[in-house]
């Protein structure tokens, strides 16, 4: 199995680090980093791994070809050549995504000091080290986003371009909207014991009730997802209590601040900031405030679809990933990426690029309150504990 080991040995050889686990999918000389969110796993990204790659199959035991081994030593001259044959590249997209620390087969730190999304951003610049990976196009969700912002603002010559899919800016922006559905998930949510009372929560939490009421054949959505996660969930178990209370910490934690949000918006690569209107998790208007602060460079897309999104509207989240690859390739600048005209698909997608003004309410002592008692409901919402299911 692919790892990778971030850290270093202490006296008596004692291993002080952690061991990431990766998947690499598809070749090519264009390399893409993804960058999952809040417990989830490498294979949470399989929409769109198959969408860039057009394959689900893990390419990581494939000896590299020649010509790929001289392209990826080029990395930065292939970004900026021209896109041939109407795709985004000609020559293939390779993408790697992984376990954070604390989740899946990667190693689980004990103490929550040890995850921030600094850290993490060191985790994944460690990987594409390990890779051999010069630059890539660094995609992020939720959580992977706000690692994503650390990771362009630590080394921002590394990337090519960035995604931030369903972003917050951490911290008092993790708070949810509380409204009467909100408090209703919280509440089963603690009351879950079991796969399947997991498993209907998750998806209301993760899909619109529009998307999970459309018919499939001779049933709805729902009820086809709502067994595919029984059958995970109770498969894979749930994510360790330190793991879960380290990368919630690393949420809790996050802040960009003006000095890394002006390194990223003056770096020169090209972002663009995707969400879906109706996330119930990360508000859409963080995301808008955070793309109107990385003008010109950021282009907001906002689709029809709620904090899963990359699932829900897969095909307008990849095309929006392929638009902003072959953007790059054509050496596109910033000041032209945002200033594309509002426009709103056949699919409901809103691309934007104009300054966006945003209302932030000011109120401290509601601000305070609310992160306080949310921080005390998440100590407590700790995963359930299922056993895998014998074959």
């Amino acid at each position: 199995m692919p790892y990778c080991e971030v850290g270093r040995y202490a006296d008596g050889d004692k291993w002080e680090g952690v061991r990431l686990f990766y998947r690499r999918y598809g070749r090519g000389a264009t390399k893409v980093l993804l960058i999952i969110g809040l417990a989830g796993t490498h294979d949470s990204w399989g929409p769109q791994i198959k969408g860039l790659t057009g394959s689900l199959e893990p390419a990581d035991d494939e000896p590299p070809r020649p010509d790929e081994e001289a392209g990826a030593g080029a990395a930065g001259a292939a970004e900026a050549a021209p896109a041939e044959g109407g795709d985004a590249g000609g020559d293939g997209i390779e993408v790697c995504c992984f376990d954070n620390r604390g989740v899946g087969r990667s190693s689980v730190p004990p103490n929550k000091s040890y995850y921030s999304t600094a850290i993490m951003a060191k985790d994944a610049l460690a990987l594409m080290d390990h890779l051999g990976w010069k630059k890539a196009h660094v995609f992020g969700h939720s959580m992977g986003a706000m690692i994503s912002c650390k990771l362009a603002a630590i080394a921002p010559h590394r990337l090519c371009s960035l995604a931030l899919l369903n972003v917050t800016g951490g911290g008092f922006q993790c708070f949810p909207k509380v409204d009467g559905q909100m408090l209703s998930l919280a509440f089963r949510f603690l009351r879950a014991k079991t796969p399947e009372e997991r498993a209907l929560v998750d998806l209301e939490t993760h899909y619109t009730k529009e998307y999970l009421e459309e018919t499939v054949g001779s049933c709805t959505r729902r009820m086809i997802l709502y067994q595919e996660y029984v059958k995970g969930i109770s498969s894979t178990g749930m994510q360790s209590n330190c793991g879960f209370e380290g990368q919630v910490n690393a949420c809790w934690t996050h802040n960009m601040s003006t000095k890394e949000l002006e390194t990223i918006r003056s770096a020169g690569f090209l972002i663009s900031v995707i969400h879906g209107r109706y996330d119930i998790i990360a508000q859409l208007c963080h995301a808008k405030r955070l793309a109107e602060r990385l003008l010109p460079a950021a282009r907001m897309v906002e689709l029809h679809g709620a904090h899963l999104v990359s699932h829900e509207r897969p095909d307008e989240v990849n095309n929006a990933l392929m638009d902003l690859i072959k953007a790059t390739k054509s050496a596109v600048k910033p000041e032209e990426w945002s200033a594309q005209p509002e426009n709103v698909s056949e699919t409901g997608a809103l691309i934007s690029g104009r300054p966006i003004t945003v209302t932030m309410r000011t109120d401290e002592g509601v601000i305070v309150m609310g992160f306080e008692h949310m921080r005390n409901i998440v100590k407590v919402m700790k995963p359930v504990r299922v056993a895998a299911i014998e074959s």
